[in-house]
């Protein structure tokens, strides 16, 4: 049985199951759901737990099924964590996986807890997650989109007795708090509890001013190339902007920011293509394997691309290309960050045009 991190306190209150697995990449959302089920689990007599981490393909896994096995002299009920960090269990650890799933059925003694990083979609087809995901509860971490970051930090501020000003004051300063964070809900979350103990909720009311939260926020933003090839399709240049200087300051390798930003004008080029050749724009999609998010933006950019315009994005990446890797190109920076600065920006600025008007047809 599937749920998300939200539902996790509901769940709870409706009684605690004796297999959980908790996936992805938030570590904030996921220590937090962790927390939540130790709680109830001590609550209800679980009074000793032990922990595990498979460190390469020659774990020991017979030290965890025999914990599964045993009880102590000490206490009746035990919770059981496997840490996962690489997301592999390997061959052994499938079969035990497997074994610790099944054996999890009408166990009431035993609280097994695995927590693995963010799966592919080939992982989750295997048999030991499916063994976990049929006899337990699976929660996957979801991360929380850029567009719902303030509605998220707003509400860990009334958490905490805090809210910000109402209207357009109130809205400028989560934008603010946002592009401040973006990527780390961690640190998020540590300038959350700053502010309440700067600013009590019981001091003008738990209304903290702009002013307030930009003298006190640090900036601790973290932002990868994934994210960074959205903003571009978006058309967010001040937010492209930011996540080119952040990828820059945390030694991201330029080849590697070219590559996603190259690859994007490509796919975009073999779209349009395919769309002059007659195709549907769902069946393009597909074809070029665009799912997701990233098909949603092109939907929406591709209307406001020419194919001239296109051709003329491909020849800028590939003047790029040599820039990253050293070389020089005329009417073009030298520098690799300068170049890549303005090969986003110009993708990014077509992408934020206003989609072409479609052709009246000629009254007769």
């Amino acid at each position: 049985m599937q749920i998300s991190a939200g539902q996790i306190a509901n769940h709870l209150q409706r009684g605690l199951k004796s297999l959980y697995t908790l996936h992805g990449d938030e570590p904030l959302l996921q220590q937090e759901a962790l927390d939540a089920i130790r709680t109830c689990a001590r609550a209800q007599g679980f009074s000793e737990r032990s922990s595990h981490t498979v460190t390469g393909a020659h774990f020991d896994w017979s030290a965890v099924l025999a914990a599964g096995g045993s009880m102590s002299l000490f206490a009746d009920k035990q919770i059981i964590e496997i840490r996962i960090p690489s997301g592999k269990p390997g061959k052994d650890g499938s079969v035990a996986l497997q074994q610790l799933a099944q054996a999890a059925q009408g166990n009431e003694e035993v609280l097994t807890v695995v927590l693995l990083p963010r799966l592919d979609k080939a992982t989750k087809t295997g048999a030991w997650f499916a063994a976990l995901e049929s006899y337990g509860i699976t929660l996957e971490v979801q991360p929380v989109e850029r567009n719902v970051l303030p509605q998220w930090i707003a509400q860990r501020l009334a958490g905490v007795g805090l809210k910000v000003e109402p209207g357009e004051p109130g809205q400028r300063s989560l934008q603010f708090f946002a592009d401040r964070v973006e990527g780390n809900l961690l640190a998020a979350h540590q300038e959350i509890q700053k502010l309440a103990l700067l600013f009590p909720a019981d001091l003008k009311g738990g209304v903290l001013s702009f002013e307030q939260i930009e003298s006190a926020v640090g900036n601790v933003a973290r932002y990868d190339v994934f994210k960074l090839s959205e903003a571009v399709l978006a058309g967010q240049p001040e937010r492209v902007q930011r996540m080119l200087d952040g990828l820059q300051a945390e030694g991201e390798a330029e080849v590697l920011v070219h590559y996603t930003l190259a690859e994007d004008i490509r796919a975009l080029k073999r779209v349009k293509d395919a769309m002059g050749q007659g195709r549907p724009l769902p069946m393009a999609l597909r074809e070029n394997r665009i799912w997701g998010n990233k098909e949603r933006l092109f939907e929406r950019v591709l209307p406001r691309l020419s194919a001239a315009a296109l051709a003329d994005l491909l020849q800028s990446a590939h003047r790029v290309d040599g820039i990253v890797k050293g070389l020089k190109q005329p009417d073009w920076p030298a520098s690799g960050w300068q170049a890549l600065h303005r090969l986003a920006l110009q993708l990014c600025g077509l992408c934020a045009a206003p989609a072409a008007p479609i052709p009246r047809a000629r009254q007769g």
